[in-house]
């Protein structure tokens, strides 16, 4: 993703979480695993995902998309998921975080 402020570009890698593709917990920790090429230790749970997430050292937007279908399948797990990432994003200043929900973008904080 290419973006420009101030006058400078700026390179960031986008991550997508695709909710209508994701329906069980261990989809969700393999998106996430796949995408970021997390080691083959990542235990595929929450507080493994925060680890990874705040040992980013590059600038990375994770995009929640249609989170309302990630919602529907993994009710309170999803939610707990973007929980997690916003915090990873509060101790990451490389990581940012928009969920899409009903079309609409929510971006970082709740």
């Amino acid at each position: 993703m290419r973006i420009e402020f101030e006058g400078e570009v700026l390179l960031m890698q986008e991550i997508i979480i695709d909710g209508e593709k994701i329906h069980t917990k261990e989809e969700l920790h393999k998106a996430f695993a796949e995408q970021f090429g997390f080691p083959e230790w990542y235990g595929g749970n929450l507080d493994a995902l925060h680890d990874c997430l705040t040992d980013i050292r590059e600038k990375v937007i994770i995009r929640f998309v249609d989170y309302d279908e990630l919602e529907e399948h993994l009710p309170i797990y999803g939610r707990l998921a973007v929980r997690v990432v916003r915090s990873a994003c509060r101790d990451n200043p490389r990581l940012s975080c928009t969920v899409d929900k009903d079309g609409l973008e929510d971006d970082d904080e709740e």
